[in-house]
């Protein structure tokens, strides 16, 4: 069988996501970059729209399938390769719960402060428009991962749910939110921070981002 490809751009949330569930299954795959922003938008090129008509990353081709939509492939991950489950197997109100964190951070958070939006929003807004919708969006997080979280966001076990948080964590500190109003988010943040998984997905490890944001 083929080894699994994904498109993805280093910096990208969504691409991230996909990312950190790959190294949880311990799936080997090829790494081809997408850059967002050079030449207008690699994502807009012909070859690409080919295989993904809606210009946007991730897009993981594997078993003969080209997927997109990180949480549509992370399902199909689990479904798939279930070990490690990333959605609880005996459980069907926490695995309700690990989707309703998922969508919030996925649906309702992450997409109103994506490249899209900002360029629309424009330069001198952007980082006022970014930190004010994740500072709402971390606040009903917040409360909600005070009901659910033990060492994650859904008991002790990492899900989906955790997969989505991580990344969302990072936009946060880069649009500069105060994040010491949201002690289990940042908790679970610092939980994570050593697992091997995260930190290989992390985009300064990836191979198109820029020598002088690298991770040595």
């Amino acid at each position: 069988m083929a080894k699994p490809i994904l498109y993805s751009y280093f910096r990208s949330s969504c691409s991230w996501r996909v990312r950190i569930a790959l190294n949880l299954k311990e799936i080997d795959y090829e790494y081809r970059p997408i850059h967002l922003l050079k030449n207008g938008g690699e994502q807009h090129s012909d070859e690409y729209m080919a295989l993904n008509p809606s210009r946007t990353v991730p897009l993981l081709r594997i078993d003969d399938h080209n997927l997109a939509q990180s949480l549509a492939i992370i399902e199909y991950l689990d479904e798939t390769r279930p070990n490690p489950a990333l959605l609880p197997r005996d459980n069907a109100y926490n695995r309700a719960v690990v989707r309703r964190i998922s969508d919030m951070i996925a649906s309702d958070i992450q997409p109103i402060q994506n490249l899209r939006v900002l360029s629309y929003v424009g330069d001198e807004k952007k980082m006022e428009w970014g930190r004010h919708w994740i500072d709402a969006g971390f606040q009903s997080l917040e409360a909600l991962l005070k009901e659910t979280s033990g060492a994650y966001c859904v008991g002790d076990q990492i899900t989906m749910a955790d997969i989505c948080l991580i990344p969302q964590i990072a936009n946060a500190k880069r649009f500069k939110v105060d994040l010491s109003k949201f002690p289990v988010i940042c908790r679970i943040d610092e939980t994570l921070s050593t697992h091997k998984a995260f930190q290989a997905a992390h985009p300064f490890r990836q191979p198109d981002c820029p020598d002088d944001l690298r991770i040595k």
